[in-house]
């Protein structure tokens, strides 16, 4: 039995619960982190010196870093959502990296402006800088998937997975956005798989 350690409100939390449910994994998730706490304990801090969630325990093998305990569960199960052809995984782990190093931080202070902070307390500006960065990228995002229909070719592979968290962020903001039909399309994709329920439509928080 694995067991994943974290909150279901944290996105890097919400990347390994759905890789979990695509794979059909059984697994525990216990909450930790925010108000229920945990992660500065001693025993969380020998297993996560971050003090960070998500934490995997695969019996005695532990994990931290979502997007490598994503990879980890991927090729753990020899899935095809792990691809064999070195190019095709280097090319996921390329828009796995670009998630986590490049898009993230571009929509993360708009998150937390409008989902973490009271309104009254909101900072515009920090909010229209943080949309300012982030529709860019989802122009290119855009763009990459007219041509394909999934991250890294023609079926759907690791890379998909923490992109899906981070539309299903932006998306939930209560803000308009630009008309993007080619991620449209593909997270519509995503809503349609069973494996998404529990994690893609669920509220921001």
């Amino acid at each position: 039995m694995l067991r994943i350690w974290g909150r279901i409100s944290s996105i890097n939390v919400r990347k390994v619960v759905l890789c979990a449910q695509v794979l059909e994994l059984d697994f525990d998730r216990i909450d930790a982190g925010m108000s229920h706490g945990v992660v500065n304990t001693p025993d969380y801090l020998a297993k996560n010196p971050n003090g960070l969630v998500p934490l995997l325990e695969d019996g005695d093998f532990t994990l931290w870093e979502s997007n490598t305990i994503v990879r980890y569960l991927c090729a753990r199960e020899a899935s095809p959502l792990y691809p064999q052809d070195l190019r095709r995984r280097a090319d996921a782990e390329r828009w796995m990296d670009w998630q986590q190093t490049t898009l993230n931080p571009a929509g993360s202070p708009g998150f937390k402006q409008l989902i973490r902070t009271p309104e009254a307390l909101r900072d515009r500006q920090a909010i229209a800088a943080s949309v300012a960065m982030t529709e860019p990228l989802f122009d290119q995002l855009d763009r990459h998937l007219a041509h394909q229909p999934f991250m890294a070719g023609d079926t759907l592979t690791m890379a998909d997975i923490p992109i899906a968290c981070e539309v299903h962020r932006w998306w939930g903001l209560p803000q308009p956005r630009p008309a993007w039909p080619h991620i449209e399309r593909w997270y519509a994709r995503w809503l349609a798989i069973p494996a998404s329920r529990g994690v893609l439509d669920l509220p921001l928080a």
